[in-house]
């Protein structure tokens, strides 16, 4: 009898990223920036989720590609969610998905092939139900199973949302509860009960396509979406990329009711310390309860905006329309303003 699928690899969803600190190292000489290349809008310099190319008519051109191992053990939910994943980083700077090739590692000599069909059945559901094509793909033998998509979407010049447009006053809203790293985790560790793996699933399927419309909406200054690390990470990508800081109300941080003993037991991802490593020179922690939510990495995570304040009601609105959660979480501050070397205080 084959094992659970999340057993088959050492950490799941978004929690299988490499370790920020590890990344850096990584990449360091190989950063690319817009003056590399005449048409190159956006390469790796800034953290965002997308490259951007100009296609020279009012158009640019995004590219993402996203991929993680098991995040849960049900083969289609975890292909939904991977595929929702992957396309949200076209959503997250305003743009509309076009195309789509799967990424997939499969272990052939350990899990059964009609699993792996399973896992591209969910995401060929998702990018149905986005009218994206699931146009072709690359597949390997690997010893972790593994899946996600490359992604190539449009956008209005006029529209493009990065990591560097937000302004001080600006109100941050999130639009995804926290938690889904430490459910995951848990559930891979045979921990959640039915009512817990079925909000954690709830929440990996549902899409961030309501970043299209934000797009269009001048007041959102800045744009990206909460994953691997966590939305400390992810929100002191923004800040330095805008030359900010943020100042997050912890009692405004929304919060899976159902994480809330995981967390309170420290049950957590693996990544979570390594995130809080990496960050915490740069945190102002005022308030130690919200620790596990800042650094819990997040798979197929929810969309973090920097809104100018008299654009919040316009940005509200349209997201009720869309019938998507979101919460007040807290603003874009000028740093000075923080304690010396912090970018985020947390209250």
């Amino acid at each position: 009898m084959s094992k659970p699928l999340t057993q088959y690899a050492k950490a799941s969803g978004c929690g299988c990223k490499i370790q920020p600190a590890v990344l850096q190292e990584i990449l360091q000489g190989f950063t690319l920036d817009s003056t590399s290349f005449p048409h190159l809008v956006l390469g790796n310099s800034g953290g965002d989720d997308c490259s951007v190319y100009d296609l020279g008519d009012g158009k640019y051109l995004l590219q993402t590609v996203d991929f993680f191992t098991p995040l849960v053990n049900d083969a289609r939910v975890f292909g939904i969610a991977a595929a929702a994943n992957a396309l949200s980083d076209v959503w997250a700077m305003g743009g509309k998905p076009i195309m789509a090739n799967a990424v997939m590692g499969w272990p052939i000599d350990t899990l059964p092939v009609s699993q792996a069909r399973e896992v591209m059945q969910g995401a060929l559901e998702i990018c149905n139900a986005a009218g994206v094509p699931l146009a072709g793909g690359h597949t390997i033998d690997s010893p972790e199973p593994m899946f996600g998509l490359s992604v190539t979407g449009l956008v209005d010049s006029a529209n493009l949302k990065t990591n560097a447009g937000a302004k001080a006053g600006d109100v941050l809203l999130l639009t995804k509860p926290l938690g889904l790293g430490m459910l995951s985790a848990a559930h891979k560790r045979g921990l959640t009960s039915l009512e817990q793996d079925e909000i954690l699933y709830k929440w990996i399927v549902q899409t961030n396509h309501v970043g299209s419309i934000l797009g269009g909406i001048s007041g959102v200054h800045a744009m990206t979406d909460v994953t691997g690390f966590g939305l400390a990470g992810h929100l002191l990508e923004l800040c330095k990329a805008s030359g900010l800081g943020s100042v997050l109300e912890s009692k405004k941080l929304p919060r899976i009711a159902e994480a809330e003993t995981f967390a309170s037991q420290f049950i957590l991802p693996d990544n979570a310390m390594r995130n809080w490593n990496a960050y915490e020179g740069e945190i102002d922690m005022r308030d130690a309860g919200a620790f596990a939510w800042l650094v819990d990495p997040q798979s197929s995570g929810g969309l973090l905006l920097s809104v100018g304040a008299a654009s919040l009601g316009e940005v509200e609105a349209a997201l009720r329309a869309a019938q998507c959660f979101h919460q007040t979480i807290g603003e874009m501050v000028d740093f000075t303003s923080l304690p010396d070397g912090k970018l985020l205080s947390v209250n």
